[in-house]
């Protein structure tokens, strides 16, 4: 995937219109007990056996009042990561590779050349000033809390979709959903993620699934 990402979103002038849109949710009949059970083990096996994924749709992020907004794709191969940010006003761009079980990261696309470190999000917070989750994302972005990280109860709606639920101090909002491909769970569509004064809002337009 092409490095396609931001340095400087204090300069981004494109708006992620419509992220704050009431909830878009399918008509169905509230689920509980073993049929919501059964809706969540379908969904966790689901997750579990698609190892290779990616999408691309818009991301905004912002802290302390200040943000920006651009394209993003994201390439996930088991535990490896790939994701790639544009401005398309700007034409700036940075792409972020890691690994979720080392936890290490790299960005290229910086001024000065690419930088490496132990801890990814770490890293991004040092090279971009923003606070964004990359750990926790993978999961997030598929409707799912992320493994090995306390989470309290989660909201669902009436098809047993997650709603709202928080993580490793994050807030996690489920704002609209489609149609998985055949075989697959619903897919979130508009997601926002909030930590103190941080916030990270995704736009998914489009899902890729894929063999290992």
């Amino acid at each position: 995937m092409r490095a396609r990402g931001w340095c400087v979103v204090t300069a981004l002038a494109v708006a992620l219109a419509g992220c704050a849109a009431a909830p878009v949710r399918a008509p169905a009949p509230a689920l509980a007990g073993d049929a919501l059970d059964a809706r969540l083990r379908a969904r966790d096996a689901w997750i579990a056996q698609t190892q290779a994924w990616g999408f691309a749709g818009r991301a905004a992020i912002s802290r302390a009042g200040k943000g920006g907004s651009g394209r993003i794709e994201w390439d996930q191969r088991a535990g490896a990561y790939e994701v790639a940010l544009s401005a398309p006003i700007t034409r700036q761009s940075w792409r972020l590779s890691g690994d979720h079980g080392s936890g290490a990261g790299r960005i290229d696309g910086l001024t000065g050349g690419p930088r490496e470190g132990g801890d990814a999000e770490a890293l991004l917070e040092t090279a971009t000033g923003w606070r964004v989750p990359v750990r926790l994302l993978g999961a997030w972005v598929r409707g799912a809390v992320a493994s090995g990280v306390p989470a309290p109860a989660i909201d669902y709606d009436a098809a047993g979709r997650p709603v709202r639920f928080e993580q490793a101090g994050w807030t996690v909002r489920y704002l609209e959903w489609r149609p998985g491909p055949a075989g697959a769970p619903d897919l979130p569509v508009r997601i926002d993620a909030e930590s103190g004064d941080a916030r990270v809002r995704l736009v998914i337009e489009d899902w890729t699934f894929a063999n290992p």
